[in-house]
């Protein structure tokens, strides 16, 4: 299978990588991560099980026992569609961005090294996030609530990826929704909005809600993420003229990778909530935006500074591994390809 890299001479290359690794990796933590967007998320149904290590678990459970296993991993088909031209899209653009602002060694400084891994996490985010959002949207969908009025009855509900785009696709146009779910906890106030401008004549706009807050909230991470690898792996294999050279490590690249995982996480969790509740608003509003003035005030209303963090802890279970598999990954392929 192809992957991408660039060359030292800047033309970019295929090569064997291990998407299959990396397929495998996200499957495995897929139950944990829809059970994350549903805490972040703030999903009405589940908001009592947030806040501790064992309420993950709970949830984890209440989904098995309604929509079996499957349910554990609503959402996944569109992380499957999304991971690999992010992740491609992200490294190719680091290393064309190191090579344009770190031609040599000697012009590697931490502003540049943030600089070139923000400029690189934002341009993936850009190409995929459609992806993102239908994923978000798919992962908090739980259930399917009747169109009559004088009934409370609702049943489990898996959406398709067909019908998410649909729906997401149709939000405030007049037509009636193809599915439903109750909007987050707390923003059940809000009124329905006029359908907006940018969504009559623009409607492929509605696949980017809460992009600007996931692009300032990708600038610490990917820039953080970067920076940190990039700093620690000097130190560790960086060595003075006439020094014995350091033979790279398989497990000593995870390692910086995890703690760049970690540290990048930290940083930018707080944006990562923000945009999770806008990526859910259009069951608020289906015509327009929700603000994210709006959500950082409501967030901060309900639960204070901790429901910045909501989650955070299954973050790190994602996020520390696969971060620092994605280094590895980036340096095998650069060390078979000679780049």
């Amino acid at each position: 299978m192809p992957f991408t890299a660039t060359s030292k001479a800047g033309t970019t290359l295929f090569a064997p990588d291990l998407q299959a690794e990396s397929r495998d990796a996200k499957t495995a933590i897929a139950p944990l991560d829809r059970v994350k967007i549903l805490f972040q998320a703030s999903n009405p149904e589940f908001q009592k099980y947030s806040g501790s290590w064992t309420g993950m678990f709970r949830a984890a459970r209440v989904i098995q026992k309604e929509s079996g296993f499957r349910g554990l991993l609503q959402g996944h088909s569109a992380t499957l569609l999304r991971v690999f031209p992010y992740a491609a899209i992200k490294f190719v653009a680091y290393d064309q961005l190191h090579n344009l602002l770190m031609p040599t060694r000697e012009r590697e400084t931490s502003l540049r090294r943030f600089v070139a891994g923000a400029g690189a996490g934002a341009t993936s985010v850009l190409f995929t996030y459609p992806l993102e959002l239908v994923r978000v949207r798919l992962a908090y969908q739980t259930r399917e609530t009747t169109t009559d009025p004088s009934s409370s009855s609702s049943k489990p509900f898996r959406p398709s990826l067909r019908r998410a785009i649909q729906t997401i696709y149709r939000e405030g146009d007049g037509l009636r929704a193809l599915s439903t779910s109750p909007p987050p906890a707390r923003l059940t106030t809000a009124q329905a909005a006029p359908q907006s401008f940018l969504f009559t004549h623009f409607p492929v706009l509605k696949f980017y809600r809460g992009f600007i807050v996931t692009l300032i909230g990708i600038i610490p991470y990917a820039g953080t993420s970067f920076l940190v690898y990039g700093s620690l792996r000097s130190l560790v294999y960086d060595r003075p003229p006439g020094a014995p050279k350091v033979k790279r490590s398989a497990p000593v690249d995870l390692s910086l990778g995890a703690l760049a995982g970690l540290i990048s996480q930290t940083v930018s969790y707080p944006f990562e909530i923000v945009r999770r509740r806008m990526q859910v608003g259009g069951l608020v509003r289906p015509g327009g935006w929700v603000g994210w003035r709006e959500t950082v005030v409501d967030i901060w209303k309900t639960r204070g500074f901790r429901g910045f963090y909501v989650g955070l802890s299954i973050g790190y279970v994602k996020v520390v591994p696969m971060t620092a598999i994605s280094y590895m990954v980036w340096e095998w392929s650069k060390g078979v390809l000679g780049v």
